[in-house]
C-alpha cells in the first residue's frame, strides 16, 4: 500500500452509501448496484466544477474516497442502517444522495497503483 493510499484511508473516517455500476436504463436515466458502505471524508462544500461533459457546474460536496468508484455511481453520507429496502433499490428516493458528476485520481510520483482520489457531487 503507497503513501497516497494511506493517506486517503487516513482522512475518510466517515461511511458513505455508495451505489455504483451506473447503467443506462434506456429511458435517460441509470440503474445501479446493490448499495455499499465504503470510507469517505465528505466535505459539503459548494464548488464551481467541471463535469465530466465540459460542462460548469456547482457542486454540492466532494469526497475523499478511499477506492475506485464510477462516475454517475450515487453517495450518500450515512449507513445502510439509515435506509430502507425501497431507498436501497432506488438512491434517487434518498434525500442527500447525490450523482457523482466528476471522478479526480491522481497518480503518487513515481507510482503506478497508488491513487489520492476525489469526487464531485
Amino acid at each position: 500500500m503507497g503513501a497516497f493510499q494511506n493517506l486517503s484511508e487516513v482522512f475518510a473516517v466517515q461511511t458513505a452509501v455508495y451505489w455504483g455500476g451506473p447503467e443506462n436504463d434506456g429511458y435517460g436515466g441509470f440503474t445501479w448496484d446493490e448499495p455499499v458502505e465504503i470510507d469517505v471524508r465528505w466535505d459539503e462544500v459548494s464548488e464551481l466544477v467541471t463535469d465530466a461533459k465540459g460542462q460548469e457546474v456547482v457542486s454540492k460536496a466532494k469526497v475523499i474516497v478511499a477506492q475506485d468508484v464510477d462516475l454517475n455511481g450515487i453517495l450518500f453520507l450515512g449507513e445502510l442502517t439509515d435506509l430502507d429496502s425501497d431507498q436501497e433499490g432506488d438512491p434517487l428516493t434518498v434525500d442527500g444522495a447525490y450523482p457523482i458528476i466528476r471522478v479526480d485520481k491522481i497518480p503518487a510520483p513515481l507510482s503506478t497503483d497508488d491513487f489520492f482520489r476525489m469526487v464531485y457531487l
